[in-house]
């Protein structure tokens, strides 16, 4: 499994240590949450270290887990087929700005930088199927 690794300096290298005895492979260091989440480089958790406690972060699962709503679900499966917002929009018979607020709901639930990378990460969290 490949992690970030977050924290001080010190805090790292102890991190670091532990996780030699371990099958993980780091695949960065980061000082701060947002600087690993914003490197993009691929991994399965980010692992922040602090000097108490270990706390091992999925990426895939945004902090707050809220669900989909039924039309989230239902926008997020016309996205996976390749519509546009003004495809959405027709197919549902509802206008463009209601797209474009559910797709925004969408990627910030899903914790998703634009729309393809929401549907990415739907189809890995296994909320749609193609």
């Amino acid at each position: 499994m490949r992690v970030l690794l977050v924290g001080m300096p010190d805090e790292r290298a102890r991190l670091r240590a532990e996780i030699d005895q371990t099958s993980l492979t780091i695949a960065g260091e980061f000082a701060t949450f947002s600087a690993a989440r914003a490197s993009q480089i691929e991994a399965d958790a980010i692992l922040i270290a602090d000097q108490s406690v270990i706390k091992p972060l999925r990426l895939e699962q945004p902090l707050f887990d809220e669900p989909l709503t039924p039309r989230e679900s239902e926008i997020l499966e016309l996205l996976a087929e390749g519509l546009s917002n003004k495809g959405i929009a027709g197919r549902l018979g509802i206008s463009d700005q209601t797209v474009k607020f559910h797709v925004a709901s969408i990627c910030g639930k899903l914790g998703a930088a634009n729309r393809t990378d929401a549907v990415r990460r739907a189809l890995r969290r296994g909320l749609i199927a193609l």
